[in-house]
């Protein structure tokens, strides 16, 4: 007897769920059947919110590729080791296998006074001049690169003070006024993405919201009967929300799609300036993760924007 039970108990059960998935899937694509419908007004609401995206994956994108420069420019902010006029050679270069063992060292040149004699001469026009004298003036350089020179100044300071110890340096010299200028730049746009952003994702939920409760007047009536029937919020609000959803979908996808095409006519025009500098620079591209994170986020904001309308509105339509 209670194998019979609960044999019909979970048939009940199974019975509950698929009529759930039926009327949640219905709602789904029939809202998407009523916008299509309305195919000029709906093309409008989407084409404005897939704007909004799109600036905002835009300016999002357009930082990673600063970000990625900057990464490039890194070898500018290298520390140059001056090195006492008695350090050999020999001993620059063991130096120089010593620092390369140092965890916040990416890469380590060592520049021997020959060297520095012959590129001074190339670079300075002063060549016969630098022939007259009797011994070479310049020092030995060590060119050190750090890793993540763009994150933090007391890394450096810390590390400058390190080198510093060293008992074949002189003195050690850094550009940090260019580093600090060169964090505060990308500090000052990864906030302003920020904000710009959180401004164009308001413009999503509101624009959203306002297209909802248009839609709601429009069929005020249906409400209306629905609630003398004896629906619930929840029912009622159910395809308006999957109406929500469909906006913001198309309008995130739509918006990675201009983006896309943004960086394509671009791409070129950026590798034949790359070139010319000699350098390997590659634009980037949304990708896949981000892409989907763009959908998500979009779909979210626009559902938001109809739950909170519908949740408002709702609760003053009254069927008398």
């Amino acid at each position: 007897m209670r194998q019979v039970q609960r044999k019909h108990f979970g048939q009940r059960l199974n019975d509950r769920f698929q009529a759930y998935l039926l009327n949640h899937a219905h709602g789904l694509f029939s809202s998407l059947g009523r916008l299509t419908r309305s195919p000029f007004t709906s093309a409008m609401t989407v084409l404005v919110l897939a704007i909004a995206v799109s600036l905002s994956g835009g300016f999002y994108i357009g930082v990673a590729n600063i970000q990625q420069l900057t990464g490039n420019l890194e070898s500018s902010n290298q520390m140059s080791l001056f090195l006492h006029d008695n350090v050999t050679d020999a001993a620059g270069q063991k130096l120089v296998e010593q620092l390369r063992q140092n965890p916040s060292v990416d890469a380590v040149k060592l520049i021997t006074k020959q060297q520095a004699l012959d590129e001074f001469k190339a670079n300075s026009g002063f060549g016969d001049a630098l022939n007259a004298l009797e011994q070479n003036p310049l020092p030995s350089v060590v060119q050190v690169q750090p890793k993540h020179t763009l994150e933090s100044n007391a890394d450096i300071e810390t590390l400058m003070a390190e080198f510093k110890q060293l008992p074949q340096v002189d003195f050690v010299q850094v550009d940090m006024q260019w580093v600090a200028r060169l964090q505060t730049i990308m500090t000052i746009a990864s906030r302003g993405v920020m904000l710009v952003s959180l401004l164009l994702g308001f413009a999503v939920t509101f624009i959203t919201g306002n297209t909802i409760r248009l839609e709601l007047q429009n069929r005020q009536d249906e409400v209306y009967i629905s609630k003398l029937v004896g629906a619930t919020n929840a029912f009622i609000q159910r395809p308006f929300l999957y109406t929500g959803f469909w906006l913001g979908f198309i309008a995130g996808f739509l918006g990675w799609l201009i983006v896309t095409v943004m960086l394509l006519i671009l791409e070129s025009p950026v590798e034949k300036l790359s070139v010319l500098y000699n350098s390997a620079f590659e634009l980037l591209f949304l990708s896949f993760g981000e892409f989907l994170l763009l959908l998500t986020i979009s779909s979210a904001l626009a559902v938001c924007g109809a739950w909170v309308v519908l949740h408002y509105q709702l609760r003053l339509l009254k069927p008398e």
